[in-house]
């Protein structure tokens, strides 16, 4: 494997870097006398107010350079990728794992299964430890890399090394405490596949990961994802919605007793439960800090109060005539439906259709907009189009169906090239209840 080097991809103007004439191309090679491996040492490292920082140009020549400075102040550098060493990838076989559950021909990106901690503390993916050698436990305790976020599913050590499919999976209780003696945060998930680890493991999960608070900050309760792409795969079913109505309310009550013992709810359902229940979602206390919505937890409910304050803080005067179809998953639409209803009261000259687009790529199981693809919308907004065409109105799509960094669909099809096959508009609005109101009301001609 070729050595990875902390190449330096833009400097920032009127920086302290761009005054030392420090360029794009150039490596950084050392602080201090210390090798910087990833932007987490980097900034460590530059919090400093007196820095050796030693760089490599692209003919060889190394500089040193001394640099006096403010406390925290940035040299101005960027890097292509958080991790300068490389990516540490998964080494487990999950019996749920969604990679494996996903076609070919795809983009490579896709494919990937990182497993790594200093992307857990940076960007609060989920980790399982598996993979951590000694000089790994060293760099979190000595760089304190808190809060972590763990894939835990289960604290039986038998049952969690087969759903990993790796045998260091069942040291995970040793691994937790030894993070909590050291005072690293966590925030733990738990994919729940009915028949494994529900029931009295899932009761067992909670109880010790509960034991570890404060340390253990969150416990998220995640249904298991599955595709239609599961030929070979360990036969795993979707949570049903009696199974989610049950396991929300067994969430309610271990809440009460959290809440009396430590002052906060702790552990918390994902999203999904409830909308595949068909309960209302819980108010914002519930969630306390909301410290898990990326995984899906809470998400919808700052969406609901997102959208009502976005409703009522809107002037009737911007309010413009528009024809507008809301693209989105089969789960979220019912819900969708029911806010199009409060803004046609709001506006009187709205005309709007939530369009639940099935999923035929993933399959119609997998049930959320962020996984649609452009051929799925293509497919289920045929029907709609005409009605669109009618009165030059425009398709609504939330961004969270779109790469984060570019404006592709899963499959690489784009907007535009959505809304060429469609002959209508198509409209890229943030996936927040403030984005949908002005999509819907403000944006129109």
């Amino acid at each position: 494997m070729p050595e990875q080097k902390a190449v330096i991809t833009a400097v920032r103007p009127d920086s302290i870097a761009a005054e030392l004439g420090i360029n794009p191309g150039d490596v950084l090679v050392a602080i201090n006398g210390e090798p910087v491996p990833d932007l987490i040492v980097y900034r460590y490292l530059c919090a400093g107010e007196n820095l050796e920082v030693e760089i490599e140009k692209p003919g060889g020549e190394r500089w040193l350079m001394e640099i006096e400075k403010d406390y925290d102040e940035d040299l101005g550098l960027e890097f292509a990728a958080p991790t300068f060493d490389g990516l540490r990838h998964c080494s487990n076989k999950c019996l749920f794992c969604f990679v494996d559950q996903m076609p070919r021909g795809l983009r490579p990106g896709l494919y990937i299964k990182d497993d790594d901690y200093r992307y857990s503390f940076l960007h609060g993916n989920f980790i399982t430890l598996t993979n951590l050698k000694p000089r790994d436990w060293e760099y979190i305790f000595r760089w304190h890399l808190s809060p972590l976020y763990i894939s835990v599913h289960t604290t039986n050590p038998r049952l969690r090394r087969r759903l990993l499919g790796n045998q260091r999976g069942g040291e995970i209780m040793v691994q937790l405490k030894k993070l909590a003696a050291a005072g690293i945060q966590m925030h733990t998930q738990i994919v729940l596949c009915p028949g494994l680890n529900d029931g009295p493991e899932l009761e067992r999960t909670v109880k010790d990961l509960s034991s570890l608070y404060p340390a253990v900050q969150s416990i998220a309760v995640v249904p298991v994802g599955l595709t239609s792409r599961r030929e070979n795969l360990f036969p795993l079913r979707r949570v049903t919605p009696e199974e989610a109505a049950a396991i929300v309310n067994r969430i309610a009550a271990w809440q009460a007793g959290f809440r009396h013992r430590f002052g906060c709810g702790l552990v918390y359902g994902a999203d999904e439960l409830y909308l595949l229940a068909n309960l209302q979602l819980p108010p914002a206390p519930y969630y306390d800090d909301f410290p898990q919505t990326e995984n899906g937890v809470g998400l919808t409910r700052l969406f609901l109060d997102d959208f009502a304050a976005a409703l009522a803080n809107l002037n009737r005067h911007e309010i413009r005539t528009r024809r507008v179809v809301i693209a989105t998953g089969t789960l979220a639409a019912p819900l969708l439906a029911g806010l199009v209803q409060e803004a046609t009261a709001k506006a009187g000259n709205l005309e709007a259709r939530v369009v639940p687009v099935t999923n035929l790529f993933f399959g119609p199981q997998v049930t959320v907009a962020g996984l649609l693809t452009g051929q799925d919308l293509l497919s289920g907004l045929k029907e709609a189009a005409p009605w669109i065409r009618e009165k030059e109105g425009v398709i609504l799509i939330p961004g969270v169906m779109l790469k984060r960094d570019a404006p592709v669909f899963l499959d690489d099809l784009t907007p535009k090239m959505l809304a060429a096959e469609l002959g209508v508009e198509v409209e890229v609005v943030p996936a927040t209840g403030k984005g949908l109101v002005e999509g819907m009301l403000t944006r129109g001609k």
